[in-house]
């Protein structure tokens, strides 16, 4: 048992063998449109604050708002994904609250008539286990603005000198994906909440209507948890804890709160209603402020824009363009990829599904292509703390670059140098391998004198070759290798010292 400053902390499996957790999910789902929700605005990650605004979505008086076309498709495209159905009616609404990084100080959203309601969406776990979360609703909203606080030692408003608010996030188009509470789980709890974020941001990704990168915000999640004492008693008070932005972290909340949870009932405490933090420094949970109901945002109809009306014949239009579903392509390229079970769950862990396909797509076989996604790439993607998808090379390159190892222009030491110059920006790996003088040596007078200089300097090693031991025979590739400066093939100078070595 671990403790807070206020109550012991149950560690998560002493929890979940006392309680029943109860679970649900909100997704906030950063849209990739080109303008924002109401306006027609720019929006692009990392952009000069304040840069990205205009009287609309700075709330400016007589400022009227448009609806974005294309940030209803994509709404539609979710729902249908969610196998939800679509509302052929839906009011745009106020949700009014104090928003200190919303300049008109409410948020337009869907209220009472969501654009997608009653879906589900099935996870699969590590074992193999599938478990079907059903969706209460997929609506339409706009993001806020983003506070940034100076001066205090935790990045919080709390003991800042001074805050600064960019308003290029405010506007932007959200979907707003809502679970119903999700039970049954038991002590998997942590487990599925991590399993569905990733399912989730899987499909959205193949859907193409968002980024879905996380760390950027694209995606966000919210984290509801109760407890009961039994599986058939009514549901404990829950707490949601807010804007949790990696898989890991949404592990970790959950897991968390289900301990301090757990710590605040046997102490015979009760859960307050509220939202929380995660701390991903310390993987603990604070509170935040008291959870509001619907009630206290005094939801009513936005009297600025019309209904959304979407009819069958637009419905279906989108539902003819879906992607084939995740979980059936993955199922699809295994099978086509003669994967193991590991491989392909590492593939998909890493988030190199779609380079590893585009890679074997461009020539390269499916093994070459998850060997240097998942190995060198990997590696170094690691070490420089970035993403696989941005590493400077693209899955043409990677492909292009195998094609050089397998037609024995290069081995794998030099493919990895033409590696570095093409991460380096110096070209194409054909291009690098020219410019760097990197190609195997292919000439067996060059090699043989090679060789004969080799056997020539160490006869004692011809001795043993000749007796019999062929592993000595190690000593003369590598003193090859290193006079060819690694340019040679190392079987083709193994064949070469044996036979001139018993010759």
């Amino acid at each position: 048992m671990t403790t807070t400053a206020a109550t012991p902390v149950l560690s998560y499996e002493d929890a979940v063998a006392q309680f029943d957790p109860v679970m649900g999910l909100e997704v906030h789902v950063e849209l990739s449109t080109a303008t924002k929700m109401f306006c027609g605005c720019a929006h692009s990650f990392a952009a000069e604050p304040n840069s990205q605004t205009c009287p609309v979505c700075l709330g400016l008086p007589g400022a009227l708002p448009v609806l974005n076309a294309e940030a209803v498709d994509s709404a539609i495209t979710i729902g249908l994904a969610l196998n939800c159905t679509i509302a052929p009616y839906g009011r745009m609404a106020r949700k009014n609250y104090f928003y200190p990084d919303m300049p008109k100080n409410f948020q337009t959203s869907q209220y009472d008539e969501p654009i997608a309601h009653d879906g589900w969406l099935d996870v699969e776990l590590e074992d193999g286990e599938v478990v079907r979360v059903e969706i209460e609703r997929a609506h339409m909203e706009e993001d806020t603005g983003k506070s940034t606080h100076v001066g205090g030692s935790t990045g919080r408003i709390h003991g800042a000198e001074y805050s600064l608010v960019d308003y290029n996030r405010a506007g932007i188009p959200l979907i707003e994906i809502v679970t119903r509470p999700v039970t049954g789980t038991g002590a998997r709890v942590a487990e599925v909440a991590k399993a569905y974020v990733a399912t989730l941001r899987e499909l959205l990704r193949s859907l193409g209507v968002s980024d879905v990168r996380m760390e950027r915000g694209n995606l966000r999640c919210d984290a509801n948890l109760s407890l009961r004492p039994t599986p058939d008693s009514p549901l404990g008070t829950r707490t949601e804890t807010k804007n949790v932005n990696s898989l890991r972290s949404v592990e970790r909340a959950v897991r968390f709160e289900v301990g301090r949870q757990a710590g605040v009932l046997l102490a015979g405490g009760t859960v307050t209603q509220e939202t929380r933090h995660f701390h991903e420094d310390t993987g603990v949970t604070t509170s935040g402020r008291p959870k509001s109901d619907a009630d206290d945002y005094r939801y009513f109809p936005e009297p600025d824009l019309v209904p959304v009306e979407p009819d069958a014949e637009w419905v279906e239009r989108l539902r003819s363009r879906l992607p084939e579903p995740p979980a059936a392509r993955r199922k699809r390229l295994q099978a086509e990829w003669g994967f193991a079970d590991m491989e392909m769950r590492d593939v998909v862990n890493a988030d190199a599904l779609d380079l590893v396909g585009a890679t074997v797509a461009a020539g390269a076989t499916a093994q070459a292509a998850r060997k240097w996604w998942m190995g060198e790439l990997a590696r170094r993607a690691k070490a420089e703390g970035t993403e696989l998808a941005d590493m400077a090379v693209t899955p043409e390159q990677v492909a292009a670059l195998q094609g050089l190892v397998d037609s024995g222009r290069l081995t794998d030491s030099m493919a990895r140098q033409v590696l570095d110059g093409v991460l380096a920006g110096e070209g194409d790996p054909a291009d690098v391998a020219t410019a760097r003088g990197l190609e195997v040596v292919s000439d067996d007078g060059a090699l043989n004198e090679a060789v004969d200089r080799a056997l020539a300097a160490s006869p004692d090693v011809v001795d043993k070759i000749r007796a019999g031991k062929v592993q000595a025979a190690g000593a003369i590739i590598g003193a090859v290798m290193k006079e060819m400066r690694g340019q040679a093939d190392a079987a083709r100078v193994r064949e070469l010292v044996l036979e001139r070595a018993a010759g």
